[in-house]
């Protein structure tokens, strides 16, 4: 079967397009203003100060002071800079070693709290229900004098399903416990207040809003423990060591400022596709949608009825590629994998469920067309893959 000339991109929660201004002002700091911003001259004064309007935006942005935040290569880096940085740092003197999360986490957040066991951390385990939501009774109840850390993402990155940090953070802060938020698929999109969500550690990247690949920032509240994670040079405050990504940073700065300007628009954009979209999925059998009421209308997430579908994750996949639409099973962050999403297994669906899982993902250039084009092929690939 050939390859069909239509394109449908529904894998924003992957990454996004970089705005046409975006790449505007990259191009000038690749070109023009391309001095090292630790040199002394000129040329490394004008990035320098460049960088700290930048920073400055950001704080802006979230609430925060500039000297709270910290640039780096991206929200897995930020993810595994304040995490590890935090419990390496504070446990010493602390001599805590409980990090409380969910097993819905992004890798980053799961894989780095899976390295810090290796010296002695302990991973407590907030049980979930169905649809993804914890139990706030349940998970205060976790929480004692050997908690050191919580761990919960705002808006889930396969699911959509959004967590109420502003609470969950709550709770933490009446025991003295710190916090962290991987926020890389609600950042721009939703209104951040580090201060009101209660937050010591806030993370995101600039891709998924837009934005370029390989830039992102760790917003680090002031008197927060941190050990470097990368050393070996004085930048950003001695904390995160490396010649600054000028271009990415820049940006990364331009990208807020657009979805700063267009959120609310933005954010009725994609609410009415995914209604658009939803409605038309009932009218599909044996189809089921994913977290519940309580997601993100950026994040659209589906599995089709094991029993009534030959459920396998790089079939569905593919067919849906080869008619030009651009989906995913889940995580981007796995190197092409199509294994069976871990967020689904971790709801307590079985595997052949988590194989007819597909994740859909939008932003402002999504159409009503896109969607219409979608589900007409959503309908053929459940006639080829129906039970008999």
């Amino acid at each position: 079967m050939a390859f069909t000339n239509k394109l449908v991109y529904l894998d924003t929660a992957a990454t996004t397009q970089p705005h046409p201004k975006v790449v505007e002002v990259m191009i000038k700091y690749l070109t023009e203003n391309y001095g090292n911003p630790s040199s002394v001259h000129k040329f490394g004064s004008t990035v320098r100060n460049a960088i700290e309007e930048a920073r400055e935006l950001i704080a802006n942005e979230i609430n925060a002071d500039a000297g709270e935040i910290y640039f780096t290569g991206g929200g897995t880096e930020s993810d595994n800079f304040t995490i590890r940085g935090l419990a390496l740092e504070s446990s010493f003197n602390s001599k805590k070693y409980d990090i409380v999360s969910s097993l819905l986490e992004h890798h980053a957040v799961l894989d780095s709290i899976s390295f810090l066991e290796k010296f002695g951390f302990n991973f407590i385990k907030v049980p979930i229900n169905y649809d993804g939501n914890i139990d706030n009774n349940t998970y205060r109840g976790l929480l004692n004098n050997n908690t050191l850390l919580v761990s919960f993402m705002h808006v889930n990155n396969e699911i959509g399903v959004i967590n109420d940090i502003t609470k969950l953070n709550e709770i933490a802060k009446e025991k003295g416990i710190y916090t962290h938020s991987d926020c890389v698929q609600s950042f721009g999109k939703y209104k951040i207040d580090v201060k009101k969500m209660n937050l010591d550690l806030f993370c995101a990247n600039a891709h998924k809003i837009n934005g370029p690949k390989g830039i992102g920032f760790a917003y680090i509240k002031s008197g927060t423990p941190i050990k470097p994670l990368i050393v070996g040079g004085s930048q950003e405050r001695n904390r995160r060591g490396g010649t600054e990504n000028v271009a990415g940073i820049l940006g990364l700065a331009e990208a807020i400022k657009i979805f700063s300007e267009n959120r609310e628009y933005y954010f009725l954009h994609v609410s009415n596709i995914k209604k658009h979209f939803v409605n038309l999925l009932s009218g599909l059998e044996g189809i089921f949608i994913n977290g519940g009421e309580n997601t993100s209308p950026y994040i659209l997430s589906i599995s089709l009825n094991p029993e009534m579908y030959k459920t396998d994750t790089e079939s569905i996949l593919v067919f849906l590629d080869i008619n030009g639409i651009a989906a995913s099973s889940g995580s981007a962050c796995m190197s092409g994998s199509v294994k069976p999403s871990h967020v689904i297994t971790a709801l307590g669906k079985g595997d052949e469920y988590a194989k007819g899982t597909i994740r859909f993902s939008f932003d402002y250039n999504t159409t009503i067309t896109d969607i219409d084009y979608t589900v007409e092929i959503l309908s053929k690939l459940l006639k080829q893959i129906k039970r008999k």
